[in-house]
């Protein structure tokens, strides 16, 4: 449903339907969040393929973000900067037509030596969760969850 022009008013009796969509939303995240890590318990994260071009995706993920140490906390305040948010969106739209709702909201831990939690964890796109969870699990910086699970 189209919302109008900017500026445009928001009829209150069409806000209902804005507070299902961000319930479904949710919903959806958490679902992929608790299969993502149910996953992570059953296979390493290093012997784990996300997508069937995550080669493709690291390699541009690392020449697009040099920078990026997948060991370290991400700064969700550089992430979501002004030239942040650009660098991303130039990063994502690669995969427009590449990937399946490459653009969907998701969770994403902020540090890969802790569960998700309402402190590690920050709200991010897709593509931003493929790219630096495939990066990690290249690294085997998630390999401590499945170890975690089959070590009792």
């Amino acid at each position: 449903m189209p919302l109008g022009p900017a500026g445009a008013c928001l009829h209150p009796d069409q806000a209902e339907n804005f507070e299902d969509m961000e319930k479904q939303f949710a919903v959806k995240a958490v679902q992929h969040m608790t299969t993502y890590w149910a996953i992570l318990e059953k296979m390493k994260g290093s012997q784990l393929r996300l997508t069937k071009i995550d080669d493709e995706i690291l390699e541009h993920f690392n020449k697009d973000f040099p920078e990026f140490d997948p060991e370290e906390t991400i700064n969700e305040d550089t992430m979501k900067s002004k030239e942040g948010k650009e660098r991303w969106r130039n990063f994502m739209m690669a995969y427009e037509k590449k990937i399946d709702d490459y653009n969907f909201g998701t969770m994403l831990r902020a540090n890969p030596k802790f569960e998700y939690g309402e402190k590690e964890t920050i709200f991010a796109m897709r593509m931003q969760f493929y790219a630096i969870e495939i990066a990690r699990n290249r690294q085997g910086l998630n390999d401590w969850v499945y170890e975690q699970a089959h070590s009792a």
